[in-house]
């Protein structure tokens, strides 16, 4: 196998396990060309980026798929109705539509801009610990005696702005968003699986965003299709398997496992560093 389809294999299951496990994909899609020397094009390129993006929501959408064919029709019942008829779909729906706004705003005005400041190994180490030390308080602190059911529409709202912070290479969108849920009261379980629901028009968003700036030409080196498509087919694998694996692992384990990962991989990174 050419050397770049086992790269672009390693980073599109590296993409699926670390944008669902609360411990960061985009400080991970930069700290593995770093930690082994990896300097193909490819592996920053946007088009690679939107191809990873669409194994990771097409998981989303697989998994959670009887979930939002019911979200769906739920949704726009409310705008028909303009009530929610004491149906717990229709107010999930729309808590999940108001999760959305701050990385709606924030994405676009801000994306490109933090990617260039937080791009450096040595930054990304530095966010991993301070977000892992969010989620460590969260899951040590929060009351975890609230269901979905519970949820209000400002909490929610709390929970979408923490998610925008993900836009920072290292915080981990699940990570800070579960981390968010726990502090209201959220059970683990709740709380990864609100997420999950949340992530999904915020990576269709981006995907979409990255995928307008490669009509318009910003499309960077010339790519085979090749290593794409197993970029996208191993983040979409990898993506299910961390989903269905998370979900399992908080009905009776805590968040410590992915707390003490992030501490291990600063480290490393920390010494890859000053050995540099």
């Amino acid at each position: 196998m050419d050397n770049i389809l086992v790269q672009a294999l390693i980073m599109g299951v590296v993409q699926g396990l670390t944008e669902f496990l609360p411990i960061s994909s985009s400080g991970h899609l930069i700290l593995v060309p770093y930690l082994f020397g990896w300097t193909d094009g490819l592996l920053n390129s946007l088009a690679f980026s939107v191809m990873l993006h669409m194994g990771t929501l097409v998981a989303l959408l697989a998994y959670f798929r009887r979930d939002w064919l019911s979200l769906i029709p739920a949704g726009l019942a409310t705008i028909r109705d303009r009530s929610f008829r004491g149906d717990p779909d229709r107010k999930l729906a729309w808590l999940i539509a108001l999760t959305t706004v701050p990385a709606v705003i924030a994405g676009p005005l801000l994306s490109d801009t933090l990617e260039r400041w937080f791009r450096e190994a040595g930054i990304v180490a530095i966010t991993l610990v301070a977000a892992g030390a969010v989620l460590w308080l969260a899951d040590r602190w929060g009351a975890q005696d609230r269901t979905l059911g519970r949820l209000t529409f400002p909490q929610a709202l709390v929970i979408g702005l923490a998610q925008a912070l993900a836009l920072v290479p290292g915080i981990s969108r699940s990570g800070i968003s579960i981390s968010a849920g726990l502090f209201i009261g959220l059970t683990r379980e709740s709380a990864a699986r609100f997420s999950f629901l949340m992530a999904t028009p915020v990576i269709a968003g981006a995907g979409a965003f990255e995928t307008l700036k490669l009509v318009r030409g910003d499309v960077g080196p010339d790519l085979s299709l090749g290593p794409l498509v197993v970029g996208m087919v191993a983040a979409l694998v990898s993506g299910l398997a961390a989903i269905h694996f998370l979900l399992r692992y908080l009905r009776s384990n805590s968040l410590t496992v992915f707390v003490v990962y992030r501490l291990v991989l600063a480290a490393v990174v920390v010494v890859v560093f000053l050995g540099r």
